[in-house]
């Protein structure tokens, strides 16, 4: 498909349809039956008291529900748009927001604020994660530079370095707990949506907006360098400063929502490659599409997450990877990979 301003327009509002289908529809999924009735009533409850009943019913959906699709679309949408931000710079479809190691670097920072008692003090856990993960990006930039560059594999080695070592501080943190500071450990680790609260989503939204912003702006250079870097140069692309800042915008992007949600794998390895299969690989259109397929996909994993072995709640990395391990077999048998 064409990057055209009519094929664009025309993506966008069909997948933004779509969104806000799965926003809409995922309100009524949970372990307490709304209907929707009820909905019209707890968004529009008029000059009449609510009943007990409907006031737990307006908690649940004012204060539980809509935050956490608030911030399941932001993170699907974060991870996806860095997902091909990375399979690009770094010329590699297994490429994922991960790889750079900024969210082993949030585990340390979460573990060791879990592990403190801070848990879900404020917000202590989610800047612990974050201070985590932007010193996890100090060092692997600092290891990554070659004589002032920056060369796609030589930052690739450094994350998955980083990533290894830093894997390994968090098992070791968590084979000397035996409490019950265990279970939120292992929650935090396979990603949960279950505390969102608005204050949280007013935070990581200007970020995401910014981070994509900026990286939708490169995507002329984006589409070049992948043919080359030595093509993209001779076309006028100053590589190393296009390379610079998207890494610089993927990690921070990256940090945000790995801090507030905790680690969710396989969304920026799965949503790029099912959305170049559907409209191709310019990435004009391919970073919008993947923004909004991405926060639509990750809506409706944690929806699936939290009604599939209702009344508990699964964490959602677990529905993710449950996705992304027979797709990454597909990427191999198919030779996409």
């Amino acid at each position: 498909m064409r990057a055209t301003p009519r094929s664009v327009l025309c993506t966008c509002a069909l997948l933004s349809a779509v969104l806000a289908a799965a926003g809409g529809v995922s309100v009524f999924i949970g372990t307490a039956h709304i209907a929707i009735s009820d909905i019209f009533q707890i968004l529009f409850p008029g000059e009449a008291e609510l009943t007990t009943r409907m006031a737990g019913l307006r908690t649940i959906v004012l204060q539980l529900r809509i935050p956490r699709i608030l911030m399941a679309s932001m993170v699907g949408a974060a991870l996806s748009v860095c997902g091909v931000v990375l399979q690009a710079l770094l010329r590699n479809p297994l490429a994922e927001p991960y790889i750079l190691g900024v969210s082993s670097g949030a585990a340390v920072g979460a573990v060791g604020a879990i592990l403190l008692g801070l848990g879900r003090v404020g917000a202590l856990l989610p800047a612990a994660a974050f201070v985590g993960a932007l010193l996890t990006m100090v060092i692997v930039f600092a290891v990554a530079r070659v004589r002032e560059r920056i060369y796609s594999q030589t930052i690739l080695l450094a994350g998955v370095i980083t990533n290894a070592f830093f894997t390994a501080v968090v098992m070791f943190m968590v084979s000397i707990t035996s409490d019950a500071r265990i279970h939120g450990i292992l929650f935090w680790l396979m990603g949960d949506f279950g505390f969102t609260n608005y204050g949280e989503v007013l935070i990581i939204l200007p970020l995401v907006a910014v981070g994509f912003f900026i990286i939708f702006l490169h995507a002329r250079p984006l589409n070049l360098i992948i043919t080359g870097e030595d093509a993209a140069s001779q076309m006028g692309v100053d590589v190393q400063r296009v390379k610079k800042v998207l890494f610089l915008c993927a990690s921070i992007v990256t940090a945000a929502a790995v801090s507030f949600t905790g680690v969710v794998g396989f969304i920026g390895l799965m949503v790029p490659h099912m959305v170049r299969m559907v409209i191709g690989s310019d990435h004009r259109l391919v970073l919008p599409a993947s923004l909004l397929f991405g926060a639509t996909f990750m809506i409706a994993a944690d929806a699936v997450a939290r009604s599939i072995v209702a009344p508990t709640e699964l964490p959602v990395g677990v529905i993710t990877a449950l996705c992304g391990a027979p797709f990454f077999i597909y990427l191999l048998g198919s030779g996409r990979a």
